[in-house]
């Protein structure tokens, strides 16, 4: 019988934010796989290894996800990643994919999701807590209220085009892109915004800004812009 693969979210890097069922389906599965080439560099088992020290008792498996535009290129990759899925669940182990925030949102975890559908392996994806909503937890700010829209944008994009968007705009991951981000806002002269950021949210090196100018351009990729309309 084949194994079940599942597709698990660790949240935004608090240990504490790891749900019950998260935990509870890391605990039975036989192999845990990470999107990051070491542990050193995993964010997801950084994260994991704090609350459940059971898994150093698995196969670990760590697989580099490089950030590339080109399409046959990344299938190739997401390819063979599956494929070393793929022989332990035709040896009926359950494998779960570990990534941060939440699997559905901006994910490595959907290209190989998506591999297993085709393959029609029973899936089964757990909620992580995303990291807007955590970030805006520690900023003490709504998300959203009213009629308001929220408007949730990847930072490696292009992203001139979303400050027109009304109401709140999240840009995740922004931090290869924060000089841009802050000419473009200081350029649009946003007096009728409030602009936040958190960098590696729930993290020991979290550091939390209000305004514009206490951004600094150098914070790392794990950095979150919200920018919000005032009422």
């Amino acid at each position: 019988m084949s194994g079940i693969f599942y597709g698990i979210g660790v949240g935004p890097g608090d240990p504490e934010l790891l749900t019950i069922k998260a935990y509870r389906r890391m605990k039975q599965c036989t192999t845990l796989v990470f999107p990051s080439e070491t542990r050193e560099n995993c964010y997801a088992y950084q994260i994991v290894k704090q609350i459940c020290p059971e898994i150093e008792e698995k196969e670990l498996l760590f697989f580099d996800f490089p950030m590339k535009k080109e399409k046959d290129e990344l299938a190739q990759i997401h390819d063979a990643v599956y494929k070393e899925i793929q022989k332990r669940l035709d040896a009926g182990e359950d494998v779960a994919f570990l990534t941060i925030g939440d699997p559905f949102v901006y994910s490595t975890y959907i290209y190989i999701q998506k591999r297993a559908v085709a393959d029609r392996r029973k899936v089964e994806t757990i909620s992580g807590v995303p990291s807007f909503c955590a970030a805006c937890a520690r900023l003490g700010i709504a998300l959203g209220e009213g009629s308001e829209q929220i408007h949730v944008i990847p930072g490696s994009y292009e992203i001139e085009e979303s400050l027109k968007l009304p109401g709140t705009k999240v840009y995740m991951k922004a931090g290869k892109k924060l000089e841009e981000l802050k000419r473009l806002l200081q350029e649009n002269e946003r007096k009728s915004a409030e602009i936040y950021a958190v960098s590696n949210c729930g993290m020991p090196e979290e550091k939390i800004f209000y305004g514009l100018d206490e951004i600094k351009s150098e914070e790392g990729y794990l950095t979150l812009i919200i920018v919000k309309d005032k009422n």
